[in-house]
């Protein structure tokens, strides 16, 4: 199968060798998504809320780009700095659902890029 870079303008710009996704046949591979704002470049760091809700906006800009949303969506992981932040993520993170939620990990990292406090990436599928 053909792979097919994704890339929206409504998403940061990626800040490596990496793509935004990669859609192969049906299935689309999101890279990790933190919470820097598109048009102004600056990161939403004022409380881990928007934090999620932002990285949770790029994920979607990403998914449109390629002609899904997030009810393709069938697996994420959830990296963050600090699993007392948790609660938070979740009830931000789950508001971007309604039921059939994908399945899903949340891991406790040490640091991430841009010092992030949060980090998406999913898979989708149409």
């Amino acid at each position: 199968m053909e792979k097919k870079i994704i890339t929206s303008a409504n998403a940061p710009a990626p800040i490596g060798p990496y793509s935004h996704a990669n859609l192969i046949g049906n299935t689309l591979y999101v890279s990790g998504q933190v919470a820097k704002d598109a048009q102004t470049g600056e990161m939403i760091q004022s409380d881990i809320k928007a934090e999620t809700r932002k990285v949770m906006e790029n994920v979607q800009a990403i998914l449109k780009e390629a002609g899904m949303d997030l009810t393709h969506v069938v697996k994420t992981t959830i990296f963050c700095t600090d699993l007392g932040d948790f609660a938070a993520i979740n009830e931000i993170y789950g508001s971007f659902f309604s039921g059939n939620y994908p399945a899903r990990e949340t891991v406790q990292v040490v640091k991430l890029p841009l010092n992030a406090n949060v980090e998406i990436s999913v898979v989708a599928v149409k």
